[in-house]
């Protein structure tokens, strides 16, 4: 009998407490061909960035959860890697999470990150993307990318991507949308 009131307890606690650990709802990404939302962030060195300073390019917008986990670290490679390539096609790369500035800069300088790497501290650019996201009461940005135009326009959107493939797929998106425009 005691083993059967323990369960039901325990059913009962699950039941209000767990639901209030999972992720809150998100809010709606922005669509293509909408303005993309605007930011003010400051990069890895210190200098602050604002949509307007890349007017007139493409810009590859990617947000990740943390510097230096896994996935992050072998997404922010990826871009690295592909950096040349993606300016060659007339876009600008930003990496976006949660981290400060101190921690952008120790993992751009392990990593020889050649982009900024902007720090969204107050999550606002997050909130604003509809990208915010929190667990167990840790915010974080989920791993999405924008592509936006030269116009300042959402002209792709890439939700839950995979870090290893998704400077692949945002490259030969470009090379489409430009092909196409």
């Amino acid at each position: 009998m005691r083993r059967l009131w323990f369960l039901c307890l325990l059913s009962l606690l699950l039941g209000v407490c767990v639901p209030a650990l999972a992720d809150e709802p998100a809010a709606a990404l922005p669509k293509v061909g909408q303005p993309a939302p605007d930011f003010r962030l400051q990069d890895q060195n210190g200098k602050w960035h604002v949509p307007a300073d890349h007017r007139g390019r493409w810009v590859v917008l990617y947000f990740y959860p943390k510097d230096f986990t896994p996935g992050c670290t072998t997404e922010v490679c990826t871009f690295r890697d592909d950096v040349a390539k993606l300016r060659q096609q007339g876009a600008d790369v930003l990496g976006v999470s949660l981290d400060d500035v101190k921690s952008h800069a120790e993992f751009a300088a392990k990593y020889h990150v050649p982009f900024p790497l902007l720090s969204d501290a107050d999550s606002r650019t997050a909130q604003a993307y509809g990208v915010l996201a929190s667990k167990l009461g840790f915010k974080y940005a989920r791993r999405t990318t924008f592509l936006i135009d030269p116009q300042d326009r959402i002209a792709k959107v890439y939700p839950d991507v995979d870090p290893e493939k998704n400077s692949a797929q945002v490259l030969a998106d470009l090379a489409s949308l430009k092909a196409a425009s």
